[in-house]
């Protein structure tokens, strides 16, 4: 098992290389595989690469990003004003229906509400107002409600997320037992890292049909 001293470093490494993450103000802690993020970036969407950057790193069990977005001068907006800019960002995405969706910013920070027909609807709301000039952080309280459901064959959607499951180069299938009942899936068994555990909900989330995922995966040590 990796030592709390050399995982801070990995993690220290990876976000220096991570161009997307000016880490020079970030502080690491790491402890029994869980890391812990501090200090400061310039944008919501850095803060959040630099924790898809963690994730992603054999040893990380968990991660608390604790990064504050500290705006400079230029990029300062009223909440009305940012909340004008998300509503066109989602009207630009041609992946997002129209006029399903609403946005509420309070103190800069954004909430997406409504329901969606999919998870990939849903996912492609927050990405297209994730980098958004001003936007200090988004909660994508988006349900996912897809119409007129129809009854699931339980073993035909078992075998279509094992088939996803095998075809992903990034999920270890063999580790991995799924389980459905009703529209709601049930993932269970050991993941290499926590990007595969992430990795194989939304392959779960993305299956026709489904409209709840319980993650039950452990990351390995």
């Amino acid at each position: 098992m990796m030592s709390d001293a050399d995982l801070r470093r990995e993690v220290e490494n990876e976000l220096s290389w991570t161009s997307a993450v000016d880490s020079r103000e970030v502080g690491v802690t790491a402890h029994d595989g869980v890391v812990s993020l501090t200090g400061f970036v310039r944008t919501f969407g850095e803060k959040w690469e630099a924790e898809k950057a963690v994730k992603r790193l054999h040893g990380v069990k968990g991660v608390a990003n604790d990064i504050e977005v500290k705006l400079d001068g230029s990029a300062n907006r009223t909440d009305p004003e940012i909340a004008e800019a998300a509503l066109r960002a989602l009207s630009w995405n041609t992946a997002v229906p129209k006029d399903r969706f609403k946005v509420v910013v309070r103190d800069g920070w954004l909430t997406l509400e409504g329901e969606a027909d999919s998870y990939y609807q849903r996912a492609s709301a927050e990405s297209a107002v994730r980098n958004l000039s001003a936007v200090r952080g988004v909660s994508d309280n988006i349900s996912i409600k897809p119409p007129a459901i129809p009854a699931v064959d339980l073993t035909m959607l078992k075998g279509k997320i094992d088939d996803a499951f095998r075809r992903n180069a990034l999920i270890d299938a063999r580790r991995i037992q799924v389980a459905a009942t009703g529209h709601d899936v049930t993932l269970r068994g050991q993941v290499h890292s926590y990007a595969e555990f992430e990795e194989a909900a939304t392959a779960a989330w993305a299956t026709p049909g489904v409209t709840h995922v319980h993650n039950q995966l452990t990351i390995a040590a």
